[in-house]
């Protein structure tokens, strides 16, 4: 049986890449990526000739089963995300999950390697300010329903709040949780500071830090580019 490698690559500047990531993507058989277009800038940068192929989050079941047999078959696979660390909101999870129904969790039968490294998220927290050896991750938040009820867990939090959030949506997303927070009078709820962090390791990287209007403001004034990792300050 074959080894599956869970290979985290750069979110931004294509040098934070460790030099194990780089040794594992050019000895692996096949790398299946999130947008092949993308980790061929990578795969180019280093001169790596490995091929690769397309798995993402509307990837079918038929898709799925050809990577197990490649894998049963002795193949050695590398997972990579368009930036950061696989599985975490993006569809990586899945391809584990449907490995481990097929094996039982027998690593015998198919090996699952982490290969660490740069995630937003953690990139993010480092440079928080706010205490982080305890906090709440919830990806992205809802795009329609349920959205009242996301809001209300982040403002009502006791641990700060990581979510990411795309360019089209951030605004509309933070001011929706100034609403929230205007309407919980009475409910001991006070506006906290948040940092939001746009661009990572980018060349027009940007943090902004604050009360949210503030960070609302700023965000207005600047063009509004890739995507955005929101932190908000947990209750004191």
């Amino acid at each position: 049986m074959g080894t599956l490698y869970i290979v985290a690559t750069p979110i931004g500047n294509l040098e934070d890449v460790s030099k194990r990531a780089l040794r594992i993507l050019s000895e692996v058989d096949l790398i299946l990526s999130e947008d092949t277009r993308i980790t061929k800038k990578l795969l180019d940068y280093y001169q790596i000739k490995t091929s690769t192929l397309s798995y993402h989050q509307h990837s079918r079941l038929q898709k799925i089963e050809y990577i197990i047999n490649l894998l049963k078959k002795g193949k050695n696979l590398a997972l990579v995300s368009d930036a950061g660390t696989p599985g975490i909101s993006d569809p990586g999870n899945k391809l584990i999950h449907k490995i481990l129904e097929f094996t039982g969790g027998d690593p015998l039968q198919i090996r699952i390697v982490p290969i660490p490294g740069s995630s937003a998220l953690t990139a993010a927290a480092s440079v928080s300010g706010f205490p982080m050896d305890k906090f709440l991750f919830l990806g992205f938040p809802p795009a329609k329903r349920k959205r009242k009820k996301f809001f209300e867990e982040v403002i009502n939090s006791k641990y700060p709040i990581i979510f990411y959030e795309s360019p089209h949506r951030i605004l509309r997303t933070l001011k929706e949780i100034k609403l929230t927070y205007n309407s919980c009078h009475g409910r001991n709820c006070t506006l906290k500071e948040i940092v939001v962090c746009r661009e990572l390791t980018k060349k027009f990287e940007t943090i902004y830090r604050g009360k949210i209007e503030k960070v609302i403001k700023e965000i207005e004034k600047d063009k509004i580019k890739g995507e955005f990792v929101v932190i908000i300050e947990g209750k004191k």
